[in-house]
């Protein structure tokens, strides 16, 4: 059975969309049954151009990525998911709606790269760096034996990959 992973921010146009990138990516070469979607509270209805730049140069196709609301993930024709990330501050603190099944919450915050000084330079070199600290956070999350984890078990371990 599929593992579905929602991961959240503000306006999906970033950090959320490098972390679906990564993640389905990471999921596809390990042949592991994850899939990821990104959404936001407030989407911008664009991506980042520097995000999508960062998973081009890194090989990661991002065909059909777009900004897109959550509430496309709490209706009947929504796929069920089992863990839901916030990926920025200002979503986690929001008041997330009632997401079918009661999936497994955590919080992995990342600055927002599209904050960064120096110029396209600087923005490039931050995207760069926040993809690979996703990327990295997303094969420990591949390690983990989803299938047969206890909800209580997966909550504790994605904490515990919060605070390392």
């Amino acid at each position: 059975m599929t593992t579905n992973v929602l991961i959240l921010c503000t306006h999906n146009s970033a950090r959320s969309v490098l972390s679906e990138g990564m993640l389905n990516h990471w999921a596809r070469k390990l042949g592991k049954d994850v899939r990821a979607f990104s959404a936001g509270s407030a989407p911008s209805g664009r991506l980042n151009p520097f995000a999508l730049e960062a998973l081009a140069n890194a090989g990661i196709d991002s065909t059909g990525y777009r900004s897109k609301s959550w509430d496309e993930f709490v209706g009947d024709r929504a796929p069920p998911m089992r863990i839901v990330i916030t990926v920025c501050d200002s979503a986690a603190a929001e008041t997330c709606p009632y997401w079918p099944g009661s999936p497994v919450k955590v919080h992995w915050g990342y600055a927002d790269p599209s904050n960064a000084a120096g110029g396209d330079d600087g923005k490039r070199i931050a995207f760069e760096l926040t993809r690979q600290a996703i990327g990295y956070r997303m094969l420990q999350l591949l390690q983990l034996p989803l299938a047969t984890m206890s909800d209580d078990d997966l909550q504790r371990a994605l904490v515990t990959m919060s605070t390392s």
